[in-house]
């Protein structure tokens, strides 16, 4: 069963760097995203080689990018707390808690997991909250503070960090699984390395 898992991973991660197909038919029903950043590239225009957006609605294309983004903001998340933990730094009252894979298995129930779905929820339901007629993933309408900030001085701005974001998420999603598998391969998610230090300053 792992190794079929860690095959259909290969084959996925594979198909990311796939020739595009040539010919007139792809260019054409995708030609309406050659604008989207992350999506378009001079060469290739919209690629889109398993056909998730081809002749689709730019609402369509909208809700993907919303949950792409929402994937990858969740993945360098977890990627940055699994390298974190695993380097041995934990929150008071939490020192004995395993790092890695098994501490999904291993949370309290009550203690840690309801009140972390609770704050997630509440975040999903009531604390992020669209912007009207800005791109996916613009939660700028919050009732606190969320966005670039000062950061994004001018649209080229805006558009350079949201291009950032979007290409470390994708980074992430990639890197959270790889440690993941690495770990149950052979117990060293970093492949190179027993633990990233500089990722935990309040480590022991």
């Amino acid at each position: 069963m792992m190794k079929s898992a860690i095959l259909a991973s290969c084959l996925a991660a594979a198909a990311a760097f796939a020739p595009a197909q040539t010919g007139k038919a792809s260019t054409a029903l995708n030609s309406a995203f050659d604008g989207e950043i992350g999506a378009a590239s001079a060469e290739l225009g919209c690629w889109d080689p398993l056909g998730y957006v081809t002749g689709q609605s730019q609402e369509r294309f909208d809700r993907l990018r919303y949950v792409e983004l929402k994937h990858g903001r969740v993945a360098m998340l977890a990627a940055w707390g699994y390298a974190t933990t695993w380097s041995g730094a934990r929150f008071p009252g939490c020192e004995d808690f395993p790092a890695g894979h098994q501490a999904v298995f291993d949370i309290p129930k009550v203690e840690l997991l309801l009140p972390i779905l609770a704050i997630g929820g509440a975040l999903e339901l009531g604390g992020w909250k669209q912007a009207e007629g800005s791109f996916p993933g613009d939660f700028s309408a919050s009732k606190f503070p969320v966005g670039f900030g000062p950061f994004a001085r001018s649209e080229e701005d805006a558009i350079d960090l949201r291009t950032k974001e979007l290409n470390n998420g994708r980074a992430a999603m990639m890197g959270i699984l790889g440690m993941m598998v690495h770990e149950q391969l052979n117990g060293k998610p970093f492949i190179f390395f027993d633990t990233i230090d500089v990722y935990a300053p309040l480590a022991n």
